[in-house]
């Protein structure tokens, strides 16, 4: 994400359009949006990761809302303290049951009890704090995830132009080859006729095999440049290979103006929740000093049989806890969330500079492109007028084999050229919105 261009070496830009002995996929550039929100497996994996983070704010809501539990119970005892208390809540005591001798050594009994607690939070300050931590923790990864599609459209549209050059550089290198074809056959026939030396035809001969050669590796290219796309959109070509329902911009529209940074970017308003997140982590950490206050309830069915209930009884209070020392432990995870959220904040300072640099330097990035079109497109229109004329003087025998190879050679050369300058210009200006958005 942070480097600008992976430039495309000569000899690898160079890529092959036809006789592929393999399905042809028409891919436009309107599908690939669609595509890479329902099929990208990293915008999925950043959807479940935001999704997990949703989940830890609702868990929070046990903050406000009741705990409630039921539970069945069966004892047999000859305790006897659980003997007597298991009588008194089955109401069943007796005078008989004060016997010493009972009370000391009583007959087993049996004790089937269903109980149905309620645990009630009214005021944890510190579990507030948190709620809100998980809160802003959640939106941050929710902004993330947009950030990520927003960089994932930007590399998909640059490998969709990518395939782009590829297929109009094939072009290029074609014509080269027909070009080449033809002062073979030239060159082939003026050495039958005794007007050209066997040197001349070997020059001719090798430029042609150079050719077949880029062709060769130009399969290659076309083939990785597709299978890259079709990794971005998540799909199985099944052996076949896209291509582009659009042609490649062969001109600019330059821009003169000179981008800013937004503070409404997504990963910016990421890294403020994320701040935000380690502030009420701190603060929770603090609140851990204060009391909590908590209410609970029970109800109670007994009987001496399974699932009978002979008798009831209900208990409701509340507790006020306040946890005066617990080893230092509640001081250390305040100090530790202290460093995290300090930590937090020079992260966020350090991203929106380095965010900055990236921009200036994109920005002269920009500048420098649009001159390189300007030239790269004025050498090829120079090269062709050059090769225009060494091919008209070599036919009436005024120019050398090895000048008229040359100028073909750095016809193709500057016109592969001013291609890749129209689209390092044309995907700045893309990165450089990126950038801005």
């Amino acid at each position: 994400m942070k480097q600008l261009i992976n430039s495309l070496p000569f000899g690898i830009m160079i890529v092959v359009v036809s006789a592929f002995g393999q399905d042809t996929l028409k891919l436009s550039r309107t599908d690939l949006s669609t595509k890479l929100a329902e099929q990208n497996l990293q915008l999925k994996i950043s959807n479940q990761t935001f999704e997990s983070a949703r989940s830890d704010y609702r868990q929070s809501n046990a903050l406000f809302l009741p705990s409630i539990s039921a539970s069945h119970t069966a004892i047999t005892t000859t305790n006897p303290l659980m003997a007597f208390g298991s009588k008194l809540n089955q109401e069943i005591l007796t005078q008989a049951d004060f016997n010493p001798a009972l009370l000391n050594d009583p007959s087993q009994v049996q004790n089937y009890a269903t109980r149905i607690e309620v645990l009630q939070p009214i005021f944890n300050a510190d579990g507030l704090y948190e709620r809100r931590a998980a809160k802003s923790k959640m939106e941050a990864y929710q902004l993330q995830t947009e950030r990520t599609k927003e960089y994932l459209e930007l590399e998909v549209n640059k490998a969709f132009m990518q395939l782009q050059l590829a297929y109009k550089a094939v072009g290029v290198v074609e014509k080269a080859n027909s070009t080449a074809q033809a002062n073979l056959n030239l060159v082939n026939n003026y050495f039958k006729q005794g007007m050209l030396q066997k040197t001349d035809l070997l020059d001719v001969q090798v430029r042609v095999n150079e050719i077949t050669n880029q062709l060769s590796y130009a399969k290659s290219n076309v083939r990785n440049a597709s299978d890259y796309l079709a990794f971005l959109l998540n799909e199985d070509t099944k052996g076949g290979i896209y291509k582009p329902v659009e042609n490649l911009e062969n001109e600019i529209n330059p821009s003169l103006e000179m981008a800013q940074l937004s503070a409404s970017r997504k990963d910016f308003l990421a890294m403020e929740k994320s701040t935000e997140a380690y502030r009420n982590m701190m603060t929770s950490g603090r609140m851990s000093f204060l009391p909590r206050l908590n209410a609970f309830g029970t109800y109670e069915l007994y009987d001496t049989e399974i699932f009978q209930f002979g008798a009831n009884g209900y208990t409701v209070g509340a507790q006020l806890s306040w946890n005066l020392f617990d080893g230092y432990k509640s001081i250390g995870k305040f100090e530790k969330s202290k460093v995290e959220f300090q930590k937090a904040e020079t992260e966020a300072e350090q991203y929106k500079k380095q965010s900055q640099l990236e921009l200036n330097k994109t920005n002269r990035q920009l500048a420098d492109a649009q001159n390189k079109v300007a030239l790269s497109k004025l050498a090829f229109e120079q090269t062709q007028e050059s090769f225009r004329i060494r091919q008209n003087r070599f036919t009436q025998g005024l120019e050398k084999t090895t000048d008229l190879l040359m100028t073909e050679t750095q016809t193709a050369q500057k016109e592969l050229e001013y291609l890749q300058a129209v689209f390092e210009y044309n995907f700045t200006k893309m990165y450089i919105e990126f950038l801005t958005k």
